[in-house]
């Protein structure tokens, strides 16, 4: 059998772990919000519309942040048609995704939804159709106590109390021609700038998120990221990744080491940031938000007919059903961003129900877990204290797109204060387990108090409508801890979670 060895130092610190890093993502896409998370005519509907079947696996998802309203939506926006009575609403078409918005669910309503959940609201504004004065008075509508025109038409409204919201988007992947109101790198960091500085002068507390490039795969990526914050670097706080993967020509050993490219991604970033912070001579180090990162069988929704020219309300779109190896992928990109949490500062899973998502429903049915749902929700159960960044010693295979790649990844917690660890780990072989021996004398850990592995003889399981319970959790047998050191075998093409005390 393969092995490897791990030694994890407390001496390795990456950083205390920010919550922002299992945040998550609701776009008016598809049945995200309608027939997703809003369904007035279900029987577990709350007085809002809200299913609390739907919140109850959010909250067991562990989602920190939640951005909203979008994504390409939020291009063509008007924040005002989603707020007052709902039957005085309008129903306005969506260029992005080519359907209809009822805006029956619009800030206030959503800014409860994630109360319910426990989450944080991260908003996004509309710089591809409109501009600063609009971001201005979204701000002053959410935000303000009262006494002003919006402030006051909030309260009418029936929300008395300010939505303090503190983390804002800067419009939406500003560099992709598929955007409505797109633009050149040089004319959107002029225009982040000056609408960052107006937010800002409204609210010098307000955290915001400049648009990085749409992938590591744009024309212009790096380039893109030079100009922008060139423009805008002393009045933002993060610039935005966004980066999504599949299995593409059957080539399951190259998906599974996807987790390089988002690495590739974000040390270019980080060092394109460090540049700019140099070169003009700053104080501050600008973080990233990867506030859009998942599995996303693209090339297969591209060929479907599922956006076409009917006007529809909330129609079925990008609704991918997750595999054992989505789900080991997603796990280890979740890891990757764990490894980066001191330049990654806040992360957002793409998106949260139906559309790309964790969690499905059936409209007047069930809701269940997709595969991916289980390691972001044990790892944001689990991850406590400060991230450590294991030594790592394994052997390699090659990979048709990104050449040699260990088969083995991991990270690590630990939580000083209640003497808490945990080590996540994947197994990128598709035909061999791996004897994985950890060193933790250092953590001071003597129980293993938790140890559970996805995993499956088909690594193409999936959990659907008609078998919603196919994938799960299983109980990772055999892990032993003696003397300081942790023993385990990873099945092939798995993700483990061993936590210990």
């Amino acid at each position: 059998m393969p092995q490897a060895r791990i030694a994890i130092d407390r001496t390795m610190l990456v950083a205390p772990i920010n919550r922002r890093i299992f945040g998550s993502f609701v776009e008016h896409l598809g049945r995200c919000v309608y027939d997703g998370i809003y369904e007035p005519g279900h029987a577990s509907a709350n007085d809002d519309g809200f299913r609390l079947d739907v919140i109850d696996l959010v909250k067991e998802l562990g989602s920190s942040t939640i951005r909203y309203p979008g994504g390409n939506f939020v291009s063509g926006y008007r924040w005002e048609d989603g707020v007052g009575p709902k039957d005085e609403r309008p129903v306005r078409r969506d260029l992005a995704w080519h359907s209809l918005e009822t805006n029956q669910v619009g800030l206030d309503e959503f800014a409860r939804w994630c109360k319910l959940t426990g989450s944080e609201l991260m908003m996004a504004v509309n710089l591809g159709t409109r501009g600063i004065e609009n971001a201005l008075d979204l701000l002053e509508y959410a935000n303000h106590p009262s006494g002003t025109a919006l402030s006051d038409q909030r309260i009418v409204n029936g929300t008395s109390e300010p939505h303090d919201i503190r983390m804002w988007c800067l419009g939406n992947e500003m560099d992709g021609p598929w955007q409505t109101g797109y633009l050149s790198a040089d004319d959107y960091g002029k225009l982040a700038a000056r609408t960052a500085q107006a937010l800002k002068a409204a609210d010098k507390n307000l955290e915001l998120v400049v648009c990085g490039s749409s992938g590591s795969t744009m024309p212009t990526f790096g380039d893109w990221e030079r100009t922008v914050l060139e423009h805008s670097y002393e009045h933002v706080d993060y610039i935005s990744a966004h980066a999504y993967y599949q299995e593409r020509n059957g080539d399951l050993g190259s998906y599974l080491a996807s987790s390089l490219d988002m690495q590739y991604f974000i040390d270019t970033v980080v060092s394109t940031g460090d540049h700019v912070k140099n070169k003009l001579h700053s104080n501050k180090t600008i973080k990233i938000s990867f506030d859009e990162w998942n599995i996303w069988y693209l090339d297969e929704h591209r060929a479907s007919e599922e956006v076409n020219d009917e006007w529809r309300v909330a129609p079925r779109q990008l609704e991918d059903t997750y595999s054992v190896a989505d789900a080991v992928v997603l796990g280890n990109l979740l890891i990757t961003l764990l490894k980066n949490h001191d330049r990654v500062g806040s992360a957002s899973l793409a998106q949260l129900v139906n559309v790309i998502a964790p969690i499905m429903t059936e409209p007047g049915g069930a809701s269940w877990r997709q595969t991916t749902f289980f390691p972001f929700s044990v790892t944001s159960r689990l991850a406590r204290g400060e991230v450590l960044r294991p030594r790592i010693d394994v052997g390699i295979y090659e990979t048709a797109v990104y050449g040699a790649a260990p088969l083995v990844d991991s990270v690590a917690t630990f939580d000083e204060e209640s003497g808490r660890a945990a080590v996540f780990l994947v197994n990128r072989s598709q035909t061999e387990s791996l004897q994985v021996t950890i060193d933790v004398a250092e953590l001071g850990a003597s129980v293993i108090d938790e140890a559970v592995s996805l995993h499956d003889a088909d690594a193409y399981a999936k959990n659907t409508l008609a078998d919603q319970t196919r994938v799960g959790l299983r109980s990772l047998a055999g892990a032993v801890l003696t003397d300081g050191a942790l023993t385990v075998t990873l099945p092939p093409v798995s993700w483990s979670a061993i936590a210990l005390k």
